[in-house]
């Protein structure tokens, strides 16, 4: 199969033609619009939505944060491992919002390759910063929050390239972000 792009509103998208199941992943840096579009999507397609990390604070009965203060971030990371690959296996479609580092471990992308049609959603670093500075939530981004979100940004530039369809949100509704979803999935099959 070959790869294509569309054109909408005068930017180019990206779409590779691999196989993917009845899944839609959602992946991107944090701020990107991951949660909310995941629930608009959904709605859209008549199916569920998946919020990676809640499964991850319902399984572990423990929020992000506590988390990542107690048992550290490779704990983390392996808790979002196993929910992720619990929500994959499910056999209902499913829209499925990752965090923002799942797409650092190898086993996540894979998973997420096999078993979905992956958009990765990104946005200019001042609407990020914009987006995610008044949230505690984020144990990543203690301290400098502009400054980190730079750092991060910079150590994952190229972490979500793997994705079928690549949509920027800066400066997109979540309407026209699940309209250009809704077209690559509608142009890929």
């Amino acid at each position: 199969m070959q790869d294509y792009a569309f054109k909408r509103q005068g930017k180019v998208f990206q779409v590779s033609k691999e196989k993917p199941s009845g899944h839609v992943a959602l992946i991107g840096f944090m701020g990107t619009g991951k949660s909310t579009v995941s629930r608009e999507l959904a709605a859209r397609l008549n199916c569920s939505a998946i919020d990676v990390d809640a499964e991850i604070v319902r399984r572990e009965c423990a929020s992000i944060p506590d988390i990542f203060a107690s048992r550290g971030e490779s704990e983390f990371r392996a808790a979002e491992t196993a929910a992720l690959a619990d929500v994959i296996e499910r056999t209902e479609p499913l829209v499925i919002a990752t965090g923002g580092g799942a797409v650092l471990a190898e086993r996540n992308r894979k998973l997420m390759l096999e078993g979905s049609f992956v958009v990765a959603l990104k946005a200019d670093p001042e609407q990020i910063i914009a987006r995610v500075s008044q949230d505690p939530d984020r144990p990543l981004l203690q301290g400098d929050v502009a400054g980190r979100v730079y750092k991060l940004l910079e150590d994952r530039k190229h972490a979500y390239d793997f994705a079928h369809l690549a949509i920027d949100t800066t400066h997109l509704t979540v309407q026209e972000v699940v309209d250009l979803i809704e077209q690559g999935l509608k142009q890929r099959f």
